[in-house]
């Protein structure tokens, strides 16, 4: 597999994770990402170790970063866990929203036995709140899909398949996505979710300044507007 680098020094290494592999190894032991960084660190340096902090579900392309000391980690995932983070992501949603910004807060249970989670509510004690923000940045028409709605979305929490499940919640099922729109269940062929990992903010670990990487998608529905 060959890395796309964004950044790496001696203490992270920030990557742009393609869609469809794995941010680490899984029981599918299918080829993952992680096993092909520490590969790529092995052979030019003597580091064995590499952490993950921020994982992407397996469809979902974009800004990744590994942490490539035990200090790093423990450093970026203490950010992470005390939400000092700033994920933002590229959404293309079906529809057209009411707002050209909102707000959604849902509380989410984690479906293990399916790998899906649902909406639930706030006495399930199975549940954890979900927050999200986007804004609408452009609307398409399309013969095949009607209005396509490109949105930037900042998470405030990280639960299992949030964005997905927040957006369909709300009547606005990304693109693409087999589990939670009900357009693309039904299609018998493969298509590729329209979301994208667009920017990771965070404190290096080493130096404490405050840094922000950042990928574009170039693949459709994407290509319809200009980003």
């Amino acid at each position: 597999m060959n890395l796309n680098i964004i950044f790496e020094d001696k203490h992270i290494l920030c990557l742009v994770k393609p869609q469809g592999i794995p941010s680490q190894s899984d029981k599918t032991n299918d080829e993952d990402l992680m096993t092909a960084a520490l590969k790529y660190i092995n052979n030019k340096e003597s580091n064995t170790y590499l952490g993950l902090i921020q994982r992407l579900d397996r469809p979902v392309g974009g800004v990744i970063v590994y942490a490539k000391t035990e200090f790093a980690n423990k450093e970026l995932s203490k950010q992470v866990q005390l939400r000092q983070t700033q994920k933002e992501y590229l959404a293309v949603v079906c529809g057209n929203p009411e707002n050209e910004r909102a707000v959604l807060e849902d509380y989410l249970k984690k479906l293990k036995t399916i790998n899906m989670s649902k909406v639930t509510t706030s006495d399930d004690k199975q549940a954890k709140l979900a927050k999200l923000e986007y804004e609408v940045l452009e609307s398409k028409e399309t013969e095949e899909y009607g209005i396509l709605t490109l949105l930037k979305i900042k998470l405030h929490t990280g639960r299992h398949h949030q964005i997905r499940v927040q957006l369909s919640n709300s009547n606005l099922p990304i693109w693409g996505d087999n589990k939670y729109n009900k357009v693309f269940v039904k299609k018998k062929d493969f298509t590729q979710i329209a979301l994208w990992s667009h920017k990771f903010g965070f404190k290096h670990p080493k130096t404490k300044e405050c840094v922000e990487f950042s990928s574009a998608p170039d693949c459709y529905p994407f290509t319809l507007f200009n980003i």
